[in-house]
């Protein structure tokens, strides 16, 4: 049996995913969660073979979950099923560790076969996606991965002073180098934060660095 741990924020698609998967005799689907938080904590107790997860969640995103699943769980492989086929997710996804790719729109025999490869080991990105990773390639990889800074809705002074931010300049710094006062950098920072939804400078800098919003 391939043991399943599906997350995605929507029950609709989860109920899809549900429906396909459960006829499969050798499929067996162990728990459902709902963002990246649960994905975590799912994997960690359940210790599947293998986790079906979107992408763009609350709380933590895929991308963001995946690195920590694999440590908790080295053996559970992960197949990302997205709508985004832009190549900052896919490259990322691959480069973070994903076993697979898919996007929403592929059918329910590419999905099985995907489950079936990567369970035991082997990769599996859609026809679309592998064109991406080959173009990527291509270009000798010198593509930014991971630029995530749409999703968090960033405006481009808010880029500027999180890269101030992540090279360690204090908010006076900041603020003297901007000819602005340093409430309103204190401002920029929390509502940088809320966006990104972190509650301290080093998750910040982390989510920033590990998301290559900066360089």
């Amino acid at each position: 049996m391939i043991r399943i741990v599906l997350v995605d924020d929507h029950q609709i698609v989860r109920d899809g995913l549900k429906l396909l998967l459960q006829g499969q005799q050798d499929f067996e689907i162990v728990a459902e969660g709902k963002d990246g938080e649960e994905a975590i904590e799912l994997v960690k107790t359940h210790k599947p073979d293998v986790l079906i997860s979107d992408i763009s969640m609350p709380k933590l995103n895929g991308l963001e979950s995946v690195e920590q699943i694999k440590r908790d769980s080295p053996l559970t492989k992960v197949l990302f099923l997205s709508m985004f086929d832009k190549e900052e997710y896919v490259t990322t996804a691959v480069r973070l560790g994903a076993n697979g790719y898919l996007l929403k729109d592929s059918g329910k025999e590419e999905m099985i076969k995907a489950i079936r490869k990567i369970a035991v080991g082997e990769k599996y990105f859609s026809s679309d996606v592998s064109g991406i990773l080959v173009n990527h390639m291509m270009s000798g990889g010198v593509k930014e991965v991971a630029g995530l800074d749409n999703d968090f809705n960033l405006t481009k002074r808010e880029i500027q002073i999180l890269k101030k931010v992540v090279d360690g300049w204090s908010n006076k710094q900041i603020a003297d180098e901007a000819d602005i006062s340093v409430r309103t950098i204190e401002t920029h920072r929390l509502n940088i934060m809320k966006k990104m939804k972190v509650n301290n400078a080093a998750d910040l800098v982390r989510k920033a660095l590990t998301f290559s919003i900066v360089a």
